[in-house]
């Protein structure tokens, strides 16, 4: 399936559904690779949130104090027109009409498009079980006070005047989630002045993408810093008061948890309402092939509310992947189809680094490298499979991070550098880059050798070991 080419009329060509991260990229990307950076047609991009476009990355900085809002501004509203491009804010699309090529804003307008990019994000998911009277499908702004997501500037202006709140009459926070949004929220709360309690469903934060010593290490840390951490926590009840305020949980090992504010940061549903009621192909997200296509040949969908060949998105790497390939064919540029590929997670905690990619379990014939310094504090475990690096996970000392991602997607045998794989990661890999075409190992079996580097540095752990026991984790919450 093609979609046809765009052309200046009628008006607009080109309509983008959503103004986040992902359209602003999309748009700034268009303006650079347009003749004399002006846009061949006529673009509008429709947003639900009344500001500027803003780097939703920052959230967690603004949360806790490190910057400021004006500084999240991605663009200035004269941006727009000097590049020709329409914004509407604060009028959300409420329907698409595929017959008439055209969508209906919340207050009547209708817009017409050749092209149209669906680009509407996702929301915050609540954990079960959902607190009385509120359906699964509800968004964040059905949900009930004294609950809320993490995910937009109303969020943490909301979280700001929490703290105050909170820091006045004595009332703690929870959140629900240990992965990246939930540490970030918490520990942004923490430092607005709350008390806060994080409440992990795995027995290990951030489950998904690090193995137990790195957790430990993460979880000691922000004790250290006076977050109260509950990992093995499964939600029984919403605590409520009779006019719906939500004040607290209970744990179904009977635990009462009291807090003037909650946040759920246990996931992210994409926005896919206005997709699946026009009637576009919808999984977990809105279907989408390496063009970025939809089942209509004139609708792209971007970023978190799209789904490649099974997979959904919630991280920026590859949503900016994604932009390349649909900015040149919106553009009529040749371009190679967009592909899943790895990920890396990068932790944004003021003071805490740590860096993890590719696969975290082994499997039974995989090796597994570990290198810990106690006394700074640095961890490594790289996970390796026939020779090659497969899965990567960093704490404390991350230079080395970008480095072993590139390897870990090259699928370089690392025969040759073994040795100094673990204490010099990025030198050894630099040396193999200059060294040429690796050589095959000198074991005609192909089974792995090993080294002994656990007495070469103090207070210093490196182990080199196959593992027949694969790592399990349990989705976080």
């Amino acid at each position: 399936m093609h979609a046809p080419p765009l052309t200046r009329e009628p008006t607009p060509a080109l309509v983008i559904i959503g103004h986040g991260m992902a359209a602003q990229k999309l748009l700034e990307q268009l303006v650079s690779l347009s003749p004399d950076q002006q846009l061949p047609w006529p673009v509008t991009v429709i947003g639900e949130e009344p500001h500027l476009p803003y780097n939703r990355i920052q959230l967690s900085p603004l949360l806790a104090g490190e910057t400021r809002t004006e500084g999240l501004i991605s663009q200035q509203a004269d941006w727009f027109s000097r590049h020709g491009i329409t914004r509407i804010s604060g009028d959300p699309i409420s329907q698409i009409d595929r017959a008439a090529r055209c969508v209906e804003t919340a207050s009547g307008g209708r817009i017409p498009y050749q092209r149209l990019v669906i680009a509407t994000g996702s929301r915050p998911a609540l954990p079960l079980p959902l607190p009385a009277h509120l359906p699964e499908s509800s968004s964040a702004n059905d949900w009930p006070p004294g609950l809320m997501g993490f995910r937009d500037l109303k969020d943490v202006e909301q979280m700001q005047a929490a703290c105050l709140a909170g820091r006045r009459e004595g009332a703690g926070a929870l959140v629900i989630g240990g992965g990246l949004l939930g540490l970030e929220a918490a520990e942004g709360l923490r430092k607005g002045g709350l008390e806060v309690t994080l409440l992990q469903r795995s027995e290990r934060l951030m489950n998904r993408q690090l193995d137990d010593v790195a957790a430990g290490l993460l979880e000691q840390e922000l004790r250290e810093r006076g977050l109260d951490i509950i990992t093995g926590a499964h939600l029984e009840e919403w605590l409520e008061t009779p006019a719906g305020r939500i004040t607290g949980v209970r744990l179904k090992d009977g635990r009462e948890l009291h807090a003037g504010l909650t946040i759920a940061a246990t996931g992210i549903r994409p926005e896919i309402e206005l997709a699946c009621a026009a009637g576009l192909a919808c999984q977990r997200a809105i279907q989408v092939d390496g063009h970025l296509l939809t089942s209509d040949p004139h609708i792209h969908a971007l970023g978190e509310c799209s789904e490649v060949d099974g997979e959904t998105f919630g991280l920026i790497e590859p949503i900016w992947a994604q932009i390349e390939v649909l900015t040149r064919q919106l553009l009529t540029q040749p371009t190679p189809p967009y592909r899943n590929a790895p990920l890396a997670t990068r932790l944004k905690i003021s003071g805490i680094d740590l860096y993890s990619c590719g696969e975290l379990a082994p499997q039974p014939k995989d090796e597994v490298l570990v290198y810990q310094d106690h006394a700074l504090g640095d961890y490594r475990r790289l996970l390796l499979r026939e020779e090659r690096l497969v899965g990567v996970v960093l704490y404390g000392d991350v230079s080395a991070g970008n480095a072993l991602f590139e390897a870990l997607k090259g699928g370089t045998p690392l025969t040759r550098i073994r040795e100094d794989l673990l204490l010099m990661p990025a030198e050894a890999l630099a040396r193999l880059t200059q060294d040429g075409p690796p050589t095959a190992p000198d074991d005609p079996s192909g089974k792995p050798g090993t080294q002994d580097m656990t007495d070469q540095h103090r207070d210093r752990d490196t182990t080199d070991k196959n593992d027949n026991t694969p790592d399990t984790f349990e989705e976080a919450a």
